[in-house]
């Protein structure tokens, strides 16, 4: 199919491209971290029965779980779109329906109110987040990743991924506002909403910046070849299933990494450790200054020393870090609980700079939406659905060596994936 007007199109600016993938994935992770948070401090007391406080806990963060599961059918479905109608267009919708499933989980009754039906709908909007970040991610990193000049492809690449320390600052700076202004009794009745529903405003930003983009160069050369597929999942799996799967592995270790430092973390602290909800939540918002940091140095290094060896520099950082993880985070002292958070999320920037990079170019243009977006998905099932439930389970029954171990294996089995994937041997769409 022709397409006469695809080459008079004008270009994006290097501001409005990195500006749209930041918006975007900023908006997406505030949504995702405020239900992380709320999961933690809010639903086991609202939205379950009162009789278990454990259980309740482990009920809420099973809830959690569900988005991560929804993750890989956003993929498949706005990834089938964005390969075959465009970049631009999935981006809008997918933000639209990360947006709306987090508002109206700020209007949802509490389980006092209409008792088992309050969860099933929790998890049902929690559904819908994944279904959106699932298409979001992988469309952002290609927004910024197609649209970047020879020799600088990670460091655009870094710009989505800088979404999440400044959503995640945004999502503990709110809850630790609304912490430090309502009473207990006030959040728990009205504040904890306050979140969700401001996600609105951001949502309306993100619309208007990515309504002014236009479609990246890579996916105009495939209109103007005529190289769409038919159905980009099938070819996914049928023609790159090596890589699917190794990439899927090489974000394992990132996604383990940052749910035991954000979740787990949160929850562990903040009850076996004796922190105060406000302390603990400080304490991390010091900590995420860090992975903020170490996301464009990353990103920098990849470009000079490429992305494969700088990931598998950093996977192997994380193994050892794993076995520190019991006594630095378990001895309670705050002085050693700060650096062990630095720590951890400064890894954890190491490794998330680079990888939106990395698994964009495991695919040719005409997949790339699909498959770098569900080897991210797939490792969001493996790496980070059941972690911090995982982790919960092993720290109550074993201890927090096993885990350090859990981590620790993670990162080794993201090692020896980047080993085995070698070097991308394709760029389609790409001129470096």
């Amino acid at each position: 199919m022709s397409q006469p007007h695809a080459g008079a199109v004008k270009a994006n600016s290097p501001g409005t491209v990195l500006f749209a993938s930041l918006i975007g994935t900023t908006i997406e992770f505030f949504d995702f971290y405020i239900y992380a948070t709320a999961a933690v401090l809010v639903f086991p007391k609202l939205f379950f029965p009162a009789s278990d406080a454990a259980a309740a806990t482990l009920q809420s963060l099973a809830t959690f779980a569900i988005a991560f599961f929804a993750r890989p059918v956003g993929s498949a479905v706005f990834g089938h779109f964005g390969d075959r109608v465009g970049r631009k267009a999935t981006l809008v919708a997918a933000l639209l329906t990360m947006g709306l499933s987090t508002v109206f989980i700020g209007l949802l009754p509490t389980y006092a109110s209409i008792g088992t039906a309050a969860p099933l709908l929790l998890a049902l909007c929690r559904f819908g987040q994944g279904l959106g970040l699932g298409g979001e991610w992988g469309g952002a990193v290609l927004l910024a990743t197609e649209n970047a000049p020879p020799g600088k492809r990670a460091w655009y690449g870094m710009f989505p991924q800088l979404g999440a320390p400044i959503g995640f600052f945004l999502s503990g700076g709110i809850f630790l506002l609304l912490t430090q202004t309502l009473s207990d009794a006030e959040f728990f009745s009205y504040g904890w909403r306050i979140p969700f529903l401001a996600s609105a405003l951001l949502v309306i930003v993100g619309l208007y910046v990515r309504l002014k983009i236009t479609e990246t160069p890579a996916f105009r050369e495939v209109l103007e070849k005529n190289e769409r597929v038919k159905l980009p999942v099938v070819t996914v799996f049928r023609e790159h299933a090596r890589v699917l799967v190794l990439g899927t592995l090489i974000a394992l270790a990132t996604f383990v990494l940052f749910y035991l430092m954000t979740v787990f973390a949160l929850s562990w602290g903040t009850t076996a450790l004796g922190f105060s909800r406000r302390d603990f939540l400080i304490l991390q918002l010091f900590a995420v200054v860090f992975f903020a940091i170490t996301i464009p140095l990353a990103a920098l290094l990849a470009d000079v020393h490429g992305r494969r060896l700088t990931l598998i520099v950093v996977s192997a950082a994380i193994v050892l870090f794993g076995l520190v993880l019991a006594p630095m985070f378990g001895s309670g002292s705050a002085w050693e609980v700060t650096l062990f958070m630095s720590l951890g999320l400064g890894l954890m920037g190491m490794t998330y700079g680079p990888l939106g990079t990395m698994l964009s170019e495991l695919f040719p243009a005409e997949v790339r939406y699909t498959g770098a977006s569900l080897t991210f998905n797939l490792a969001g099932i493996l790496g980070a659905s059941l972690a911090p439930y995982i982790a919960t389970w092993l720290a109550t029954h074993y201890g927090l060596q096993y885990v350090g171990y859990y981590l620790s294996a993670a990162a080794l089995v993201s090692l020896i994936a980047l080993v085995l994937v070698g070097k991308p041997k394709q760029g389609a769409g790409w001129q470096d």
